[in-house]
């Protein structure tokens, strides 16, 4: 199964879906029949249909569990909220953001590089970036055991780089060390 395919495809069916305000299966169909007529991802037809099913897993998946995904994300952010990302970081934050919560089956390395890439060519000159130090952190906290308490969390800025999000957090985190 071609799954780069298949992620660049939900990037474009989720963002059809917040443009347009159609439903999940309405989008995918939608925007693979567009791939069909037009073959703009460059792919052969015989491809977009063997991942039109994964498709429609990612972006029902996604859609049912926004409300989640974007609370996680939120998290992570400085300055931002989520709704006030690009549409396009916003959509491939979201998909990544599921994979690396619901789907064991993806390691988290591939799903950051998977990330990366689709903002590199659906997003601006600073996507990428922005994308990585996001799920970079996410990672980072899942690894550590994911502390709860949103005050002690490094956040993301909007230009990918980490900032402290209280100085509470430093202070408590300097009294564990002791």
């Amino acid at each position: 199964m071609k799954r780069r395919l298949a992620r660049e495809i939900t990037v474009q069916c989720l963002y059809q879906m917040e443009m347009n305000g159609v439903g999940a299966d309405a989008a995918v169909d939608t925007v693979m029949e567009e791939i069909r007529q037009d073959n703009e991802l460059e792919a052969d037809v015989e491809g977009v249909i063997a991942v039109d099913a994964y498709t429609r897993e990612l972006v029902r998946s996604v859609s049912e569990k926004r409300e989640r995904i974007d609370e996680q994300l939120s998290v992570y952010l400085t300055g931002w909220q989520v709704d006030r990302l690009s549409r396009v970081d916003r959509q491939i934050l979201r998909l990544a953001a599921y994979e690396l919560e619901y789907r064991s089956d993806v390691p988290a390395k591939v799903v950051v590089n998977e990330a990366i890439e689709l903002a590199k060519h659906f997003g601006t000159g600073e996507s990428g970036k922005f994308v990585n130090g996001v799920l970079g952190r996410m990672i980072r906290e899942k690894e550590a055991g994911g502390k709860k308490d949103s005050e002690s969390r490094d956040a993301v800025k909007a230009d990918g780089t980490e900032e402290q999000a209280s100085s509470a957090a430093s202070t408590s985190e300097e009294g564990e060390r002791e």
